[in-house]
């Protein structure tokens, strides 16, 4: 993953703003690559539970395979980043993958993300495929 990714068109896209505190800076100057995977789970996070109905949210866990990241732009204490999920078109048996970017104040991209999450039944603790309504949340 060398370019930059876009939602494709039409996709629904979830967004929210991170800003980066002084505890989020490393011995570089700028946000430390591990608070960038820490947003981009918040963001997946924060984007089921927004979506998913509570009952559900119950039933259900997402856990993450792989993350395969690129870093762009370095993020500066204080700068405002907006970050954007979306999930591609159709999960895989029970794995679904999902798409960050986030951009600086600027609009250059400072990371994005492709990570892989499966899909585990809380009742077994197993992973499940997933369930044909779940896709419609999201695309």
């Amino acid at each position: 993953m060398s370019r930059a990714i876009e939602p494709p068109a039409g996709r629904q896209v979830f967004e929210r703003d991170y800003t980066a505190q002084p505890s989020d800076i490393d011995e570089n100057g700028h946000v430390n690559n591990v608070v960038y995977l820490n947003w981009a789970q918040d963001l997946a996070i924060a984007h089921w539970r927004a979506r998913a109905p509570a009952a559900e949210q119950t039933k259900w866990a997402w856990v993450v395979l792989r993350h395969e990241v690129d870093y762009r732009r370095a993020l500066l204490a204080g700068e405002t980043a907006l970050a954007r999920t979306w999930v591609a078109e159709g999960p895989d048996g029970p794995r679904y993958d999902r798409f960050v970017r986030i951009d600086g104040p600027d609009g250059a991209m400072c990371a994005q993300a492709r990570t892989v999450w499966c899909l585990v039944d809380m009742a077994t603790r197993r992973p499940a495929r997933v369930p044909d309504w779940v896709p419609a949340l999201f695309v």
